[in-house]
Formats: structure tokens, sequence, C-alpha cells
């Protein structure tokens, strides 16, 4: 038992003391701390080397690309606009147009914006809606729908031609200014805004003025009233703050207030009705007045001239005069006019001549 025992504990017996192993675990994490940096090293560089290569992988990519979309797309003659097609429903010229949207042919299709185009042309001031459309290969639509103008107006009291004035301007249902460089025969029928002196008048603009608004609003229910073939307005009075001097096609002034026209259209429907039901013409009505409206009537224009060709009061007698008694008249006259010209001829001829006279007044001396 004793030598077994003996044995086992010289086999259990450690060769190194504590201070070696000590130290032999600190040699061994050094060795394992340098491998490991060296691991995470070479890692990171292999990392590296991965990015770097994908990255000039991606801008040669995209360098190529960029030049094959160069060359086939931006460079390719079958690109470039050649055909440029306009659709306007006004007068717009195409010079006009291209030139605000800053178009022209031979340009890349891909090249032009349309989104920019579109708001250029937006901007001129007949230009209502715009639709700008790339058709490829290489060509450009463009639909315009122009404002229809509604009236004239101006800051002048009295106009004659507004075609001839540079201060008349056409104005839109919205209120924009526009100036037609080609003018329509229509337009010289359109009603007219005059005395609009409260702020200046330049195409392109939208009127702010408080009276011009309700003058087009005005012009608004009346197109779209049934009172359009009963009361066409030619002129429209602004001057004054407070309401609108109207002038029909029948010369009737009609003074309308600045709110509520719906209801002073009402009442102008009444007096039309009166007027159809007594053949008379309107010529003033104050509609400011809800209650005791001023209002005068005249006689329609066909009444007027029947009673010129046809005067009502009886005719004057007048006296016959015979014909030969003026024969005779004019026979006695002319020779009253032949005896009075003998009589002077023989008075002539019986006075002596101016020497006789003188050689007689001699002898009498």
């Amino acid at each position: 038992m004793s030598f077994r025992q003996r044995t086992s504990r010289t086999r259990n017996r450690r060769l190194s003391n504590e201070r070696q192993r000590r130290q032999q675990h600190l040699l061994d994490v050094k060795v394992r701390s340098r491998r490991a940096t060296q691991h995470r090293i070479r890692s990171a560089m292999g990392v590296l080397w991965k990015v770097a290569f994908f990255v000039i992988l991606c801008a040669a990519g995209y360098a190529g690309a960029r030049e094959a979309v160069k060359r086939l797309v931006f460079e390719n003659p079958d690109y470039h606009v050649q055909t440029i097609e306009l659709q306007t429903d006004g007068t717009l010229q195409r010079e006009q147009v291209l030139k605000a949207a800053d178009l022209h042919e031979g340009a890349n299709i891909f090249s032009v914006n349309l989104a920019r185009m579109r708001d250029r042309i937006q901007q001129l001031p007949q230009a209502d809606e715009v639709e700008v459309m790339r058709r490829l290969p290489s060509e450009i639509g463009i639909r315009i729908v122009e404002r229809k103008p509604v009236a004239w107006i101006t800051s002048e009291r009295e106009i004659n031609d507004p075609f001839a004035s540079d201060g008349a301007f056409l104005v839109g249902a919205r209120g924009v200014l526009m100036k037609q460089k080609k003018l329509l025969p229509e337009y010289l029928g359109l009603p007219l805004i005059v005395g609009c002196s409260s702020e200046s008048l330049e195409a392109g603009k939208t009127i702010e003025s408080p009276e011009a608004k309700t003058a087009l609003e005005l012009l608004r229910l009346t197109e779209s009233n049934f009172l359009q073939t009963r009361f066409q307005i030619r002129e429209i009075d602004v001057s004054k703050s407070y309401c609108l001097l109207v002038t029909d096609k029948n010369r009737s002034r009609v003074m309308f207030g600045l709110n509520d026209l719906e209801a002073q259209l009402r009442r102008l429907e009444v007096f039309l009705d009166y007027c159809d039901n007594t053949k008379q013409e309107l010529e003033t009505l104050n509609l400011v007045a809800q209650r005791n409206i001023p209002v005068t009537f005249t006689s329609p224009a066909a009444a007027v001239i029947n009673d010129t060709l046809e005067p009502p009061v009886e005719p004057r007698i007048m006296k016959a005069i015979p014909v030969h008694a003026q024969e005779n008249r004019s026979h006695q006259d002319s020779g009253k006019q032949a005896g009075g010209s003998s009589a002077q001829k023989s008075r002539a001829a019986s006075a002596p001549p101016p020497k006789a006279i003188r050689n007689q007044q001699k002898k009498a001396e």
C-alpha cells in the first residue's frame, strides 16, 4: 500500500513551480494576442480591398453607362426635336409661344424640361391651360387653351375706339388683363368697362379693384341668365366707388350696387316685364334702393318713328294757286322789267352828252 501511494504521489508531482507556470501563461497570452492582431489586420485589409474593388467597379460601370447613354440617347440625331406641334384656340402666334417656352428645333428631346416649359408658357397673359407632351422619337406637342376676353377695360371715362387706344386692355373672366397682337372683329362688340383708375393696368396683371371685379361678376350673371337677350350690357362705369352705372344696347341707364347682384337682377327683371306689358322702354333705373325704386320710362323707338311719319295732328289746309295766274304774273313781271329798261334807254338817248352841257353853261355865262 505504501509503495503504491508513493508512486502515485511521484507521478502527480508537478515538474514546475508556481512562478514558472505563471511565466508560461504570460508567454502564451502574448503569442495569442499577436496572432489575433495579425489575423484582424489581414481580415480588415481583405474587406478594404473588396470595398475598394466594388467602388472601382461601380464607378467604372457608371462611367460606362453614362457614356453609353450620352452617345446612344443625348447625342443621337434620331432624338433631336424635328417637329413642334402647336394647338391653340385663340390668337397666340407660334413665334410668341416658342419664344416664351425657349424651345427650338434641333434640341435633344430628352433634355427638354416639360414642367419648366409649361410654367413659362403659363406666364403668357392669354394662356389659361397649357399641356406639353413628348412624343418619341423627335416630336414635341403643345396644346394651349386661351383665355376668352369678356370685356374691354380702361382707366379713361370715355373712349371711342378701344382698338386704337393704348390704354384699353382685354380682360378675361378671371380678371387677367391681356394685350392681343392680333385683334379679332368680334372683340369690337365686347362690353366696355370705363373709369377703372383706382389701380394701374398692365398686360398679365390681375385686377384687384372691387368695382372691376363686381363688373365682371355682373357680366357673368347676365350671360348665364335669360336677361342676356333682354338686357345686353354695352358699357359699365366703375368710376364711382359705391355703384356701377350700366348702359345697355337700348341706351337704358341702370345703377347697380356692389352687393347682392342677383337680387338686383331679379328687380330688373320685374321692370323689364312691366316695360313689355306696357309697350314702353326703360330709360333710367336705380337698383341701389330696395324700396321706392326711382325709374323713368320713354316711348319705344318704333312709336317715335311712326309719330314722325304719321303725326296725329290735323294737317294744315294750304290755299291752292292756279298755274295760269303764276304764268301771267311772270309775264307781267317780265314786261315791267322790259318797260323799265326801255325807259332808261330813252332817257339816256334824250339826255345831252357831257360836252354839250358844258358849252351851254359857257354861253349862259
